[in-house]
């Protein structure tokens, strides 16, 4: 049997990235790479990442800062709901998320 002992510290709750969401209903598709980038590479703020399309309209999923696109979460033609989560993004001026040293 292990046993977990915990700090006075308690865990870490610093997450280096940010959530990209639907800003409507509808099939979700991702902007093709040569428009915009390929997961890992630089995206603008305002940087169009997809597009939502729904009875008539067809409304940009945009980056709302710059950063490093770290994966989709919707997949390509995937029903989406308004805020439900699209992209991981880690803004380009946060540091990098590093584990803790053991002590």
């Amino acid at each position: 049997m292990s046993s977990v002992h915990a700090t006075s510290e308690g865990d870490d709750p610093r997450i280096d990235v940010r959530l990209v969401i639907a800003p409507s209903a509808g099939i979700f598709s991702p902007a093709p790479v040569g428009e915009v980038t390929a997961e890992g590479e630089l995206v603008e703020e305002g940087g169009v990442l997809g597009h939502i399309a729904g009875p008539g309209r067809c409304e940009p999923v945009t980056a709302f800062c710059a950063g490093f696109l770290v994966r989709f979460v919707a997949l390509p033609g995937e029903r989406v709901r308004p805020d439900q989560p699209i992209a991981w993004l880690h803004p380009h001026d946060r540091p990098t998320t590093r584990p803790r040293a053991a002590s």
